[in-house]
């Protein structure tokens, strides 16, 4: 029996704000652990949140970049889930009213043109960061990330292979630089990635047992890890063995995936509306405010260099691969 992979990819893109997602404490990376913080973001009680406005507008950018529709009406939620670098114990977040959705990007890879939808843009805010020392059995919390603005982008599952899932990531990294909205920056977090994975046999139209892979942290691991997975998958079906739905960890060393913890569903979460947080109106002035300033994005640049200077297509990829490079190619 031959199988086909079905990729979705979730992507976090931390925003290029000054302050954070509800507070003004500063998103500045490096700094002392633990020195970036307020009440507010570490959710002491009695603190209300405020909306980073900023935030907001970087949003509604990268939604219209992206052929999404952009919802009057939003709002936030709370992700409740308890992990040591969540001081809260729970996450703003969005579920059932997304910013924005129903959208979707080109891509183009060795079997040319395709075109992937996107099922949703929504606003949240970063959790801590856990550092695991090596030594002893001891970790350490550092929580100057929360709190930090991000974007989630959710594709739909639409992918079928390895190489269109990394020309997707690139084609949104580029998106998200070309706007000056997120510096995309892997090896910081600026710009992750998790991967759901499930097979199928070819002709079949329902879904497969889906992995999440995550702990990719470069396009090349993320080509390679959803390589493995779609091999080990397929390996199981063939001799029998059930797949378990979990999420696991990419290890780019062995360039193999391990067993993390079971996958969990949106009910683990018990999503309920943020009390502290009204609903989110976005006006229409400044949707089209935002869409009069949008730069020309990547691939209309490409197609562009293609045309006016007649140079060939993979030239003019790399040429427009960064917003810098590109704008002094045309200058020159």
């Amino acid at each position: 029996m031959e199988y086909e992979a079905v990729i979705g990819l979730e992507i976090h893109a931390q925003l290029l704000t000054d302050s954070k997602a509800f507070c003004s404490c500063t998103t500045r990376f490096g700094a002392e652990p633990n020195s970036n913080t307020c009440p507010i973001c570490l959710g002491m009680p009695g603190v209300l949140p405020v909306l980073n406005r900023k935030a907001l507008e970087f949003t509604v950018r990268m939604a219209i970049a992206c052929n999404c529709t952009v919802n009057q009406v939003s709002r936030f939620a709370r992700k409740n889930y308890y992990y040591p670098d969540l001081p809260k114990n729970y996450q703003i977040s969005q579920y059932e009213m997304p910013v924005a959705e129903h959208g979707w990007v080109e891509i183009e890879t060795s079997q040319g043109v395709n075109r992937i939808g996107i099922t949703r843009i929504h606003m949240e805010e970063d959790a801590g960061k856990l550092i695991h020392d090596e030594q002893k059995p001891l970790s350490y919390v550092d929580l100057n990330r929360t709190g930090v603005p991000l974007i989630e982008i959710v594709s739909e599952p639409e992918i079928r292979t390895p190489e269109e899932a990394a020309a997707y990531l690139r084609g949104l990294h580029s998106i998200l630089v070309y706007l000056q909205i997120c510096d995309g920056n892997m090896q910081e977090g600026s710009f992750r990635c998790d991967a759901n994975v499930s097979m199928r046999p070819v002709g079949e139209k329902s879904l497969g047992v889906k992995t999440e892979v995550k702990n990719m942290n470069s396009f090349r691991n993320v080509q390679k890890a959803l390589q493995y997975e779609i091999d080990r998958q397929i390996e199981q079906l063939k001799e029998g063995v059930r797949i378990v739905q979990e999420t696991r960890l990419f290890d780019p060393v062995t360039g193999t995936t391990a067993p993390m913890r079971s996958k969990e569903q949106a009910h683990d979460y018990r999503y309920f509306p943020d009390p502290d947080l009204l609903p989110l109106k976005v006006e229409d002035g400044l949707v089209s405010a935002l869409r009069e300033t949008m730069p020309e994005l990547p691939i209309e640049k490409k197609k562009r260099f293609v045309e006016q200077f007649g140079i060939p297509s993979y030239d003019a990829g790399v040429l427009t691969a960064s917003r810098e490079l590109a704008e002094y190619f045309e200058e020159t």
